[in-house]
């Protein structure tokens, strides 16, 4: 039998998780009373949205309230301690994030311009009605928790985002990967709420369609296009930005990717492919690249 987390013999982690237990309901009550405006008018602000948050953060874990800035830099709410920001949360009205994918994205794509720009390596968006945050490694986000805020059971990984957590690498996956949203919610179209989403000068393609993203708020800093605007894989596009990692492309090699990043650059490709069925086994004549791509994948222990 495998050991238990290391995290779960610490004595914060049981403070925090008794916290949690204790003010779960009172938070799920105050909730509600927040959200009796969109019952009445079937909408409700932003501002309604970022009132749950300050709850969940001052009232269910443990920060205070003077540690929750609004509007830093454009950051809807950044989690500040002696000067340290540690998390940019990026806040939508209720249900506008929940469960559309393509709402989600763009708003991760807002958060990590922002934490970019204030060199903030957390970040997270919300709506009120879920919560998910993830780490910036290497260019590249991990899911780091994600939560339903109407759930009844009280969500214990809340603890990865409190104040004896939030500095801790992520042990376990219990509550971590963002929870993909039904094609039906997908289809459905939101009006935008925030500023004008920030282009590639060159690809015309907003910072979640490339492998390494350096910074957010620099599209000079973005590499290897492989997806299209709406999320899709490119067919043309995924084979080239393989080939400019693991041998070049019309003789020339992907530069400006720091080689700690090539890992989690290879391995977002690898899903790419994946989707496309490309890769050996999943295809009965798989071209050399996606050979190439599998096994440098295989030797840096990525598989799954």
């Amino acid at each position: 039998m495998p050991d238990d987390p290391a995290y779960l013999s610490l004595a914060s982690y049981h403070r925090c998780a008794e916290r949690i237990q204790a003010k779960w309901l009172p938070f799920l009550a105050a909730r509600e009373d927040r959200l009796r405006q969109q019952a009445r008018h079937g909408i409700a602000m932003e501002k309604t949205a970022e009132g749950i948050i300050e709850d969940l953060f001052a009232e269910v874990l443990d920060w205070r309230q003077g540690d929750l800035d609004h509007q830093v830099e454009h950051a809807d709410i950044v989690l500040t301690q002696n000067f340290i920001k540690y998390l940019v949360i990026e806040v939508k009205r209720p249900g506008a994030l929940a469960w559309r994918r393509t709402a989600v994205q763009a708003a991760l794509d807002q958060a990590r311009r922002y934490a970019d720009e204030q060199r903030v390596s957390r970040l997270a968006v919300s709506d009120g009605v879920m919560l998910y945050a993830a780490d910036i490694e290497n260019g590249t986000e991990h899911d780091r928790v994600f939560v339903r805020l109407d759930r009844a059971t009280p969500p214990l990984a809340l603890w990865w985002l409190s104040v004896h957590g939030i500095y801790r690498p992520r042990e376990g996956t219990e509550d971590r990967a963002l929870i993909e949203e039904s094609p039906a919610a997908a289809a459905v179209a939101l009006p935008s709420d925030g500023p004008v989403e920030l282009l590639h000068p060159k690809y015309k393609l907003p910072a979640r369609c490339f492998a390494y993203v350096g910074n957010a708020a620099d599209p000079h800093t973005w590499k290897l296009p492989h997806l299209d605007s709406c999320g899709a894989v490119d067919e043309k596009r995924l084979p080239k930005a393989i080939q400019a990692v693991l041998t070049n492309y019309r003789g020339v090699k992907v530069g400006g990717i720091p080689e700690p990043a090539i890992p989690d650059v290879l391995a977002k490709l690898a899903q790419a492919a994946e989707r496309l069925g490309k890769l050996p086994g999943q295809s009965g004549a798989p071209a050399p690249v996606y050979e190439q791509l599998a096994e440098a994948i295989s030797q840096l222990r990525r598989t799954g």
